[in-house]
C-alpha cells in the first residue's frame, strides 16, 4: 500500500502528460523501425524470417528498456538533487522496501505503456509476430530490470551530468550491442560473449524466440531475473545507507 502511495503522485503527472510522453518515447523506436526494418532490411532473411520480423522484438526490447530506465530515474533525480524532496520521503514513516518499490514502478508503468503502443503499431506491419504469455512475462521482467537499474543510477547519481554520463556510457552501448538489430552469431566469438554480459542482450533474445514462435531460451530469462535482483539489492544497499 505504501508503495502504491508513493507511485500515485508519479501517476498524476503520468494521466495529465500522457498523450505527450507517448508521442515523445515511441518517435525513436518507429525510426528505428522504418529506417531498418523497412530502409535496411527490406530484403534481408535470417535463417528464414524476414529481417522486419527480427528487428522488431529486439526494438519492443529497446522500447522497454530505455523508457522504464529513464521512466524511473529521471523523476527520482530530480527530486533528489533539484527539489530536495526525496530526503523528506526517507524522514516519512514508509518501509524502505515500499520507497524503493513506489519510486521503480512508475518506470515500469511508463515501459508497458510504450511497449504496447508500440506493438500495436507493430502489429499493423508485421501481423504474424506472436504476443503470448512468454513474450509478456519477458516484457514485464525487462521493464522490471531496467526501471530498478534507473533507480539504483539515479540514487548514485551526484548531479544531472552523472546521468547523462551513465546513459552515454551504459545504455547508448546496450541500445545497438544487445543484439537488438543484427544476430549475435554474426559477430566473433570473443565480442559474443561480452555481449552476453548485457541484460538487453538477453531481454532481445528472449522476446525474439516468444514472437517468432521459436524455442525459448530460458537461460536468458534466468539471467535477466539475475539481473533483476542484482539491481534490486544494490538499490536496497544505497537507500539503507543514505537513510541512516
Amino acid at each position: 500500500m505504501d508503495a502504491y502511495n508513493i507511485l500515485w503522485a508519479d501517476l498524476v503527472t503520468l494521466k495529465r502528460h500522457w498523450s505527450r510522453y507517448l508521442i515523445t518515447t515511441l518517435m525513436s523506436p518507429l525510426l528505428y523501425l522504418v529506417a531498418f526494418g523497412w530502409g535496411l532490411g527490406r530484403s534481408i532473411n535470417l535463417n528464414g524470417t524476414s529481417y522486419l520480423e527480427f528487428v522488431i522484438p529486439g526494438i519492443i526490447a529497446l522500447t522497454a528498456m530505455s523508457t522504464s530506465f529513464n521512466g524511473a530515474s529521471t523523476r527520482l533525480n530530480v527530486d533528489r538533487l533539484y527539489y530536495k524532496s526525496f530526503d523528506e520521503c526517507l524522514m516519512a514513516p514508509i518501509g524502505l522496501p515500499s520507497m524503493l518499490m513506489g519510486k521503480a514502478m512508475i518506470g515500469v508503468v511508463r515501459g508497458l505503456m510504450s511497449s504496447f503502443v508500440f506493438i500495436a503499431v507493430a502489429l499493423l506491419i508485421a501481423p504474424t509476430i506472436h504476443i503470448g504469455p512468454p513474450f509478456l512475462v519477458g516484457l514485464l521482467l525487462t521493464c522490471l530490470t531496467f526501471a530498478f537499474l534507473g533507480v539504483l543510477a539515479a540514487l548514485l547519481a551526484r548531479s544531472h551530468e552523472d546521468m547523462a554520463t551513465f546513459a552515454s556510457l551504459i545504455l547508448m552501448p546496450m541500445t545497438f550491442l544487445g543484439g537488438t538489430f543484427f544476430s549475435l552469431s554474426q559477430v566473433p566469438t570473443g565480442l559474443k560473449y561480452a555481449l552476453y554480459a548485457l541484460p538487453l542482450t538477453h531481454s532481445s533474445l528472449f522476446l525474439r524466440a516468444a514472437a517468432l514462435d521459436q524455442p525459448l531460451p530460458w537461460i536468458s530469462l534466468f539471467i535477466l531475473l539475475v539481473f533483476f535482483a542484482a539491481f534490486l539489492a544494490g538499490g536496497m544497499g544505497i537507500l539503507r545507507r543514505i537513510s541512516i
